[in-house]
């Protein structure tokens, strides 16, 4: 028998002949020897194995725990069957949750199919007086000041998610929101934190600079082509750039 638990040893009795005194006798009496069935992948299968003797023969399927006695075969022997352990068998594990699919798209305002999302809206506005950034950096909340690095205010808001720059000058530049809407309601916010620090600031010149979008065109660009084409529109720098 294997060490491992998982070996079958077939023994071929002769009613006229006894029993061998030790295991090695009888595998060097069993005929084919070396047909020592090695079941190694027994514990991780699913199902019972069938192997190929050494000498050409088909072997017999894994049986499962116990021992058993096959019925006498023509000629007088008997087949004495020693114990394997059952295989192990992995129990399925269910889908918990289907994957989340796509929004439809409304093909009336988007017939290619491409939808733009905006990431970024980047506005100003002009407070319309001169500031004191120090006592605007001692007094409100999320803002800092530091004249060495940058020349103006820092100042964040929670919601709209969003950033502003705040100028001696009076210029205000909101940077992070999702959309027009929120730059410019974050705009008016900023706006407001000022008039409360006792400074006449006016909600004047609102407009929105710059917007980034993304969208997934669902095919490849040659960007060295489409720079070449439409030149006055666009550049193409790969060293600076990858886009």
């Amino acid at each position: 028998l294997d060490k491992g638990g998982g070996g079958v040893l077939l023994l071929r009795v002769s009613p006229s002949s006894s029993l061998p005194s030790s295991p090695w006798q009888a595998w060097q009496a069993t005929p084919g020897a070396g047909v020592a069935r090695r079941h190694r992948m027994a514990e991780a299968s699913a199902g019972p194995s069938t192997r190929q003797d050494d000498d050409g023969g088909s072997g017999a399927a894994a049986a499962p725990t116990g021992t058993a006695v096959m019925p006498a075969l023509a000629g007088g022997s008997n087949i004495v069957a020693a114990s394997v352990p059952a295989p192990h068998v992995v129990p399925a594990v269910p889908i918990a949750h289907a994957l989340p699919t796509a929004a439809p798209v409304d093909r009336e305002r988007h017939p290619s199919g491409i939808v733009p999302t905006m990431q970024n809206v980047v506005s100003t506005v002009n407070l319309g007086c001169e500031l004191d950034l120090k006592k605007i950096a001692m007094h409100a909340r999320n803002a800092e000041y530091n004249p060495k690095r940058f020349t103006a205010v820092i100042m964040r808001l929670l919601d709209p998610k969003t950033t502003a720059l705040i100028f001696k000058s009076g210029k205000l530049v909101c940077t992070g929101a999702k959309s027009e809407d929120h730059s410019r309601l974050a705009a008016r916010k900023f706006a407001r934190i000022i008039q409360k620090l006792d400074f006449p600031a006016r909600f004047l010149e609102f407009k929105v600079q710059n917007i980034v979008a993304s969208c997934d065109v669902r095919f490849a660009i040659r960007l060295e082509g489409l720079a070449a084409q439409h030149g006055n529109f666009s550049s193409y720098e790969p060293e600076l750039f990858p886009g």
